[in-house]
């Protein structure tokens, strides 16, 4: 009997010929034989579509019914992507992001040189899934060779169909794909698929994001969406079987065309999808990118292990963190963001304080104290490593001195914020979890406070060096007799720069 490991790697050679004849042949559907796939064994579905450089704000002012059908029909969440030094802008590490399920600090892809990728210890969905779930009947089509030659997407696809392109590794083979994507879907059975649209960026390089010629490409690539979504239905087990489809770019375009920079146009991504278990017309505020691989494997009912080490979610789960719960306010002082955008409060959750009794006076209304924000304050000045604060989602708190003092301020930066009292009756030890990122300069001061029963509150967690959006544990004894603990964070400066803390938990034994 043919293992499933060696089936997969005479289909692939087979895909590799299919496409070798196909070079210099017509785009269009047909110029070559659509390759066939092994028969799938899941009535659970997913097909996920890449569009390269999609900017998420043009759809609506793009014919694209079969987006916004899925708007409609499914979740949809945007966000901002990091910027150097973590990562650029840029195909690689964006694609690297979707498909591993981690962020450049893990994956290692830090630009389209692929230098340092590390795609061993974070390997793409398709080949996880080859090492975990080898009976599915996998499918990858691509037409930006580094997507396949630098084992970005493509390892582990039962068939794989990777069309060459100029010096970029660009031709605009969408129409081939979008064919032989349809027959496959339509015809055979597949499990799981990965469909490439690269025109978009194409044409936004040429004519920028801002064009109307990108608005007509999103049209394009909306009707092969639709085309796709069509298949699906007209599938003879359609009734039977349940599938997910997944829409999502890797990064955006600057109006005049270009991206690899920190601006936000280039910045926007979203991850747009339909399926069982997932909420028809919501627009969650804590999806990231990395959450395109956790909801692959949930709508294929395969557990996420921990030791894989995935910084994602699925899509349809909210996190429970209060802070996504405030009501935002627009800009008071920072002229420099529009004043459509909602992204801060000075108002805690219920339960949590903000002590500002040594705060000083002035300064940048937002920021005068702990303050609780979206990717907002990520647009207050760029290439600060704002846009590192990747692992942080929805709302979270932020204390930022050096833009407090972007006008005119007395005194020093000194504001605690204060979680609610926890019940620690009987308990050993109490554990607290958050995420931070934590830029260091000069005398600025970060600390970690503990207080029991109200007491005198002592220092378990200084930091004096920079946490680029890491998860942070502490664990502290509790006193004996002791029934509750509040947590502080403390941070003092002066014109310098900013600690965020999101994701708090705080659990005892």
């Amino acid at each position: 009997m043919t293992s499933p490991l060696s089936r997969r790697t005479v289909l692939t050679t087979t895909a590799a010929t299919a496409a070798t004849m196909a070079l210099g042949a017509s785009t269009a559907p047909g110029a070559h034989a659509v390759p066939t796939l092994p028969s799938g064994t899941s009535k659970d579905k997913v097909l996920v579509i890449g569009m390269d450089g999609l900017r998420h704000d043009r759809i609506d002012a793009a014919n694209a019914p079969h987006l916004k059908a899925m708007m409609s029909e499914g979740t949809y969440g945007t966000s901002l992507l990091y910027a150097g030094p973590m990562a650029a802008t840029s195909s690689g590490p964006g694609w690297s992001t979707i498909s591993t399920g981690v962020w450049p600090d893990k994956h290692g892809v830090k630009d389209n040189t692929f230098v340092g990728k590390r795609y061993d210890r974070y390997p793409g969905f398709l080949a996880r899934l080859a090492r975990i779930r080898p009976a599915l009947a996998t499918y990858a089509a691509v037409d930006w060779k580094p997507l396949d030659t630098q084992g970005t997407v493509t390892p582990g696809a039962d068939v794989k169909l990777v069309l060459d392109g100029d010096a970029d590794g660009y031709t605009g083979h969408d129409a081939t794909i979008a064919g032989d994507a349809e027959t496959i879907i339509r015809d055979q059975n597949p499990d799981v698929l990965f469909v490439y649209f690269g025109q978009s960026d194409i044409v936004g390089h040429d004519s920028g994001a801002g064009s109307q010629a990108y608005l007509d490409q999103i049209a394009v690539q909306d009707a092969y969406l639709g085309r796709l979504r069509a298949a699906i239905k007209a599938r003879p087990s359609r009734a039977t079987e349940r599938w997910t489809v997944i829409v999502t770019t890797d990064h955006g375009h600057l109006d005049a065309g270009g991206h690899g920079g920190s601006a936000i146009e280039e910045r926007r991504t979203f991850v747009l999808a339909t399926g069982p278990g997932i909420a028809a017309g919501a627009r969650p505020i804590d999806t990231r990118l990395v959450d395109v691989v956790p909801t692959v494997f949930k709508q294929l009912g395969i557990p996420v292990d921990p030791a894989w080490g995935l910084d994602g979610k699925p899509v349809q789960e909210r996190t429970t963190d209060p802070f996504d719960a405030l009501t935002l306010s627009a800009r008071t002082d920072e002229a420099g963001i529009p004043s459509t955008v909602l992204g801060y409060t000075h108002t805690p959750p219920s339960g949590w304080s903000v002590i500002n009794n040594a705060m000083g006076g002035g300064g940048m209304t937002e920021w005068r104290g702990w303050a609780f924000a979206t990717e907002f304050w990520s647009r207050t000045q760029r290439d600060q490593w704002r846009e590192l604060n990747v692992r942080a989602r929805g709302v979270f708190a932020v204390a930022d001195s050096d833009e407090w003092a972007d006008r005119s301020f007395s005194g020093t930066y000194d504001s605690t914020l204060v979680t609610p009292a926890y019940d620690v009756t009987g308990s050993a030890k109490v554990r607290l979890d958050f995420t931070t990122l934590y830029r260091q300069e000069g005398s600025q001061t970060a600390q970690v406070l503990v207080s029991f029963n109200g007491n005198t509150p002592a220092v378990v967690k200084s930091y004096t060096s920079d946490v680029v959006s890491q998860p942070q544990s502490l664990t502290v004894g509790v006193p004996s007799g002791a029934t509750t603990v509040h947590f502080r964070f403390r941070y003092t400066g002066s014109n310098n720069w900013f600690w965020v803390i999101d994701g708090v938990r705080i659990s005892h034994s």
